[in-house]
């Protein structure tokens, strides 16, 4: 029987297809996978996560999102397409989450060892959140978000500004004061804050086509230090995207 003392850890993946700057995004292909079939089989690879499921909306256009989380396997709530806290909270509660890990449909390149490290900070210290972005080290595109279900709550009764609704986390990252917050930085050879691995445009996706076609075949369980190993050795590719101008505040997935 499972430990009912140990706290239930849930990822929540926020994805839809409606993205305002490349609608469509989680569903485009790559090594012969969408990405939310990339991401979720990286994310598989964190130990302590207990579920992963995508955090959707009730748009009929995300009934494909719905379809992959039947075939895939895995969990499926459906909310606000506006309300995106009020969508992850769902989702944790629709099985039973102590433990949120909030990872964006835009990060399909998200290391798990990243991830993990990230979890345990938030495990092994007296905080009420754990980011590894705030401020930034790791490169776009390896963001992740630890904070519980219970706390979540609150952000949901009192975080009323758009802001609040749209960026899951605003709520307590505009309350330093009153809430713990601790983040996690990269080591040196993994500090590249100004590079791009993130889907939002056209131009990131051909950059991260490129990453899984190069690694996935012979790795599948690539890690973020044999992408920089890859850009280092052909900086032609990141040219690819170098124009795209990153949004940090109140960004939706």
């Amino acid at each position: 029987m499972p430990d009912t003392s140990l706290p239930r850890i849930v990822s929540t993946i926020e994805c839809r297809m409606t993205s305002s700057r490349l609608p469509g995004k989680v569903m485009m292909t790559s090594a012969g996978k969408t990405m939310l079939e990339h991401h979720v089989e990286r994310l598989s690879r964190v130990a302590k996560i207990d579920e992963i499921l995508f955090a959707t909306t009730t748009n009929p256009q995300d009934d494909c999102i719905a379809s992959l989380a039947q075939r895939l396997g895995i969990g499926c709530h459906r909310g606000s397409e506006e309300d995106v806290l009020a969508r992850v909270l769902g989702a944790a509660e629709s099985v039973g989450g102590d433990v949120i890990v909030e990872i964006t449909g835009d990060c399909p390149l998200i290391d798990p060892s990243v991830v993990a490290q990230t979890l345990d900070l938030y495990l092994a210290n007296p905080c009420d959140y754990a980011c590894n972005d705030n401020p930034l080290s790791y490169p776009i595109g390896m963001d992740v978000e630890v904070f519980s279900t219970r706390l979540l709550r609150v952000a949901h009764e009192e975080g009323l500004t758009p802001e609040d609704r749209e960026h899951v986390s605003w709520f307590f990252l505009r309350n330093p004061e009153r809430f713990r917050l601790l983040t996690l930085p990269a080591p040196p050879e993994l500090h590249w804050p100004d590079l791009r691995l993130t889907l939002d445009e056209q131009a990131d996706y051909q950059l991260i086509d490129a990453v899984f076609r190069a690694l996935y075949p012979a790795n599948p369980a690539f890690s973020l230090a044999d992408v920089l190993t890859l850009l280092r050795a052909h900086p032609e590719l990141l040219q690819l995207n170098a124009h795209v101008i990153q949004r940090f505040v109140a960004q939706s997935a």
